[in-house]
């Protein structure tokens, strides 16, 4: 039985892949102990072409049997599998196992690939090697893929076909990296070419009535049918009704209109009055009377459709001549509407004819054969390249599935991780590709970690993507939605970032033990504020009286009432007893105080900050110590089956809090700081008052004032009766 080996970290015991001879018992460690079992290949920063190879049902998800078939399919094409804990792509060829089938062919295949790019004394291979296709096939006629080039052919006929049909559907990249042509598109040009050759040859006299001129005759009616539809029809109208004519021509109106332009023949407004004077069953006139606009254009109609098929001669045209002339040209207008094999008409009738009598189609075809016949052979090649893939990856991949030991070394990073939100002097690298923030958070939350969903944009190309950040280290109130930042991905690059969603939780013991003294002083703050807004009210509604009263009095004649003498001594009492209350409270602290011995002083406000600050840190330390990543990585799409908990000290690596840098000077003095020293002074002042008034109403001062001041009685004080 194989021996494995654990790793304890967060409390988490993971087996640790030493060497290939644990990569190759994989199949025998139980999947409970393993840390994944299966993973998206989307939002993941690892090589997605060997995602590719990995992914055999294309599912888009990495599972356990997916990563246990990889594994058989290397352990009978190399020697050891300790060449896989190898760092770099380069394979030597002696790993390669000679003793199996698969291994003979992989190795006859990476030889090939050498001696095609010209190593054929090297004793390995790179993947850059195997990935350069356009080099391994750049000498080969045929490569396998199907697809052949026009140096593939020997007969230069043939070569001339291969480039028509490259020019006339496109050109198709082969292996080499050569323009060439597929059997789909072989098969299509021909296709193409017979089609156009059996429309040319629909074209007989009824078709053609005017030879190689109809197609200009056609033109030529096209060019002016509109207009001439237009005028008979016109013409048609005044015969229905006398009244039509001079409408239909156009009134006095519309032609004085033009008498302030510059008139030419292409002018629009020319162009749009009939072709010629309109008359009940009059003819269209041919040459005088003609449209200035249309003349030229009724010139080329006359000379290549009317004249060469009504007659020369013709200076007029009749709507039943006319007529006659459409219907004439009617089975060349449905003829040219069936046109097919557009794709090839360039050629010409005579080359296609030439093409479909020769022996191209055939031939191109065997070529194309005969490359394919060589799909499976020259697909071994290919096993190479994935042979180089799994060297290059598959222990990366193993180490943040079977296992995350790359989620907890600090010079290593886990594939899942996506790069660093900098935001609040804070650097948080735990960041994770999400699709929909609003669905990641609901299962995320469960992790009791800290979330800061941010949209992210490219500056320049309006790229966004969306990224959730844990925050492990410093504060929370400093993060709100709105927020802006800089994330850089894996790749260096910087994107703005702005938070778009919060999932609040406990980030650090600092923030939970001022976090009660904060809300404390927050509480008292706003009764502050309560009672001065109300004072100030109260105050301003007073005035607002008196002015009213003054006002009143003094339209009356009567002077504005004095405050009595026992309503000022009532406020005065107030006042006295709000200040012996306040003495009295620190007086009695004071006493307390001055009683006991300086360590039990010290014991006593550290017990206050105990039992202010002590329930909000131990509450949180317990939520720190279940801060786990399994939930945030199963909301992207893993399945990951051990929990994967946070400590404070790795929360402490994955969120870095600003710090000067070893030996930096500071200076101190800040030329625009506030002066508070005014202030200060106050301050001291009405402290040290409060302070006074406290010891002398606990009697403490009472050894050093005089008798008429001390505040103890005769009886209880010798001093006093001294006095007395």
């Amino acid at each position: 039985m194989h021996k494995w080996k654990f790793f304890r970290v967060c409390g988490l015991d993971q087996v640790l892949l030493r060497n290939g001879e644990d990569i190759a018992r994989l199949s025998e460690l139980d999947q409970k102990l393993w840390t994944a079992l299966s993973c998206p290949t989307k939002g993941v920063r690892f090589d997605h072409k060997t995602l590719e190879l990995l992914d055999t049902d294309g599912d888009g998800r990495i599972r356990v049997p997916e990563i246990l078939a990889a594994i058989e399919w290397l352990k009978d094409r190399l020697v050891s599998l300790d060449v896989l804990m190898e760092a770099g792509d380069g394979l030597r060829l002696s790993a390669v196992n000679e003793s199996t089938p698969e291994g003979k062919d992989l190795l006859a295949n990476a030889k090939r690939i050498l001696s095609n790019l010209g190593k054929e004394s090297a004793d390995a291979i790179t993947l850059a090697d195997a990935a350069d296709t356009a080099r391994i096939f750049a000498d080969t006629r045929f490569n396998g893929d199907g697809i052949v080039p026009e140096d593939a052919a020997d007969d230069p006929a043939v070569r001339q076909v291969i480039g028509e049909i490259i020019a006339a559907f496109g050109p198709e990249a082969d292996r080499s990296g050569k323009p060439g042509v597929s059997q789909a598109k072989a098969d299509a040009f021909f296709a193409a070419a017979e089609a156009h050759l059996a429309w040319r040859n629909a074209a007989d006299a009824a078709v053609l009535p005017l030879g190689d001129k109809t197609a200009a005759a056609e033109a030529a009616l096209q060019a002016v049918r509109a207009k001439i539809e237009d005028y008979f029809t016109r013409c048609r109208l005044a015969a229905f009704d006398a009244r039509a004519a001079g409408p239909l021509s156009r009134s006095d109106d519309d032609f004085a209109a033009l008498a302030g332009e510059d008139l030419t023949d292409g002018l629009a407004s020319v162009a749009a009055f009939p072709l010629a004077r309109v008359e009940a069953d009059r003819a269209l006139p041919l040459t005088e009377g003609v449209n200035p606009a249309w003349q030229a254009a009724m010139s080329a109609f006359r000379m290549a459709a009317v004249e060469p098929l009504l007659g020369a001669g013709c200076q007029s045209l009749t709507f039943a001549q006319w007529r006659e002339i459409k219907a004439k040209l009617a089975p060349y207008e449905a003829w040219a509407a069936a046109k097919a094999g557009q794709e090839v008409e360039g050629l010409g009738a005579a080359r296609l004819a030439e093409i479909a009598a020769g022996q191209a189609k055939a031939r191109i075809a065997a070529l194309i054969a005969q490359d394919a016949s060589l799909e499976a052979e020259n697909a071994r090649i290919n096993e190479v390249e994935k042979l180089l893939r799994y060297k290059a990856s598959l222990v990366t991949l193993l180490n943040n599935f079977v296992s995350m030991s790359q989620l907890y070394k600090p010079d290593a990073c886990a594939i899942f991780r996506v790069g660093t939100l900098y935001m609040d002097a804070r650097a948080s690298t735990l960041c994770f590709h999400v699709d929909d923030a609003a669905a990641h958070a609901a299962q995320a939350a469960a992790g009791n970690c800290c979330l800061a969903y941010c949209r992210i944009t490219r500056p320049g190309s309006g790229e966004t993507r969306t990224v959730c950040a844990a925050v492990t280290a410093g504060f929370a109130r400093s993060l709100w939605v709105g927020r802006n930042g800089i994330f850089y991905d894996m790749e260096g690059k910087d994107w703005d970032a702005v938070i778009v969603k919060m999932v609040d939780h406990a980030i650090s013991l600092k923030e939970a033990f001022w976090d009660p003294w904060r809300k404390i002083a927050a509480m008292i703050g706003g009764q502050v504020k309560k009672m001065l807004a109300g004072k100030q009210d109260a105050m301003l509604a007073g005035a607002a009286k008196k002015v009213d009263g003054a006002a009143a009095g003094a339209a009356g004649g009567e002077p504005p009432k004095k405050m009595e003498g026992a309503a000022l001594a009532s406020s005065v009492a107030a006042l006295g007893i709000a200040i012996g209350l306040i003495g009295s409270a620190v007086g009695g602290l004071v006493s307390v105080a001055s009683g006991l011995p300086l360590w039990k002083v010290a014991a006593g406000v550290l017990a206050v900050f105990l039992l202010v600050s002590g329930p909000s840190v131990i509450l949180t330390w317990f939520k720190l110590r279940a801060r786990d990543i399994a939930p945030i990585l199963n909301a992207c799409g893993w399945a990951v089956n051990r929990n994967l908990r946070i400590s404070l000290k790795l929360g402490k690596l994955f969120t870095a809090e600003a710090a000067l840098p070893e030996q930096a000077e500071l200076q101190l003095t800040d030329p625009y700081a506030d002066d508070n020293r005014a202030r200060n002074r106050i301050i001291a002042v009405v402290l040290l008052l409060v302070l006074t008034a406290g010891l002398w109403l606990a009697g403490l001062l009472d050894s050093v004032l005089p008798c008429s001041m001390r505040r103890c009685d005769a009886s209880s004080d010798p001093a006093r009766s001294a006095c007395r």
